[in-house]
């Protein structure tokens, strides 16, 4: 059975420029049976209602400004998976979570920039499902426990976002061992409470974790976490670390 993964998916440049996280994720691969599909619920695509992207070839979508031109030119021309955005569609209708197909979408970064880490050929069908961030993390929890079942038919489940995630205090000249103690503090309250598979506290992460608002200022970059929590149980950090003194990149698996 493959595992859920959270995957701290950093700057977009994090394509061109891997640092510690690129052979993270690579050898994470690596050590993984090949998937017949990958879904991944990304930070950036952020919706009202569930939906899945059912088009048969996505685009690469560079949804960032601002950066310099070789990154615009990466392109993760892997195909789509149509036949499982059905499948998981259905998964959740059983769960009481409606998901409706949307052919159009193309594929954010969230999704292509580490799949392209992990999966550099671009060979494997990969479906995005939304991420309806207004509903917090009871919502996430309950749609990877819905689509749980897929890691038993070769789909590998991802949540891509980031364990801290505040871009207006971080330090763009900062080095990797540069690490602000807000930032460590609360991304070290989440793996102790993912480590006692504390589940009441994590929900309730707002209140409970250290500097949470000043590490999540939204949410979107934390719920995917929870997706790849209700997907799986036993909990292995695969990799930690923090660029630009408080962007945390680690690494998760449940198994």
């Amino acid at each position: 059975m493959l595992p859920s993964l959270f995957v701290s998916h950093g700057s977009p440049m994090l394509a061109l420029e891997p640092g510690a996280s690129g052979p993270a994720l690579a050898a994470l691969a690596a050590a993984l049976p090949r998937p017949r599909a990958v879904l991944v619920v990304s930070a950036h695509w952020e919706s009202r209602e569930l939906l899945l992207g059912s088009a048969a070839w996505p685009t690469t979508w560079h949804d960032f400004g601002g950066f310099p031109a070789p990154l615009y030119a990466v392109q993760y021309p892997a195909p789509g998976a149509p036949e499982l955005a059905e499948r998981a569609a259905s998964l959740l209708a059983a769960a009481g979570l409606p998901a409706a197909l949307d052919e159009r979408r193309p594929r954010d970064h969230g999704a292509w920039v580490p799949l392209r880490l992990m999966y550099p050929q671009a060979d494997i069908p990969v479906l995005q499902l939304s991420l309806p961030s207004q509903a917090g993390p009871e919502l996430q929890l309950r749609v990877g426990q819905a689509l749980r079942e897929l890691r038993d038919q070769g789909v590998l489940l991802v949540g891509s976002g980031s364990i801290t995630h505040n871009l207006g205090e971080l330090d763009w000249q900062a080095g990797p061992d540069v690490i602000e103690p807000w930032a460590a503090e609360f991304r070290n309250w989440m793996v102790d409470r993912l480590q006692a598979d504390d589940r009441a506290a994590l929900l309730d992460y707002r209140r409970q974790a250290p500097h949470a608002a000043r590490n999540h200022p939204s949410e979107e970059h934390l719920l995917p976490l929870y997706f790849a929590l209700g997907a799986g149980e036993r909990f292995t950090l695969v990799h930690r670390g923090f660029t630009y003194g408080a962007l945390g990149m680690d690494i998760y698996r449940f198994d």
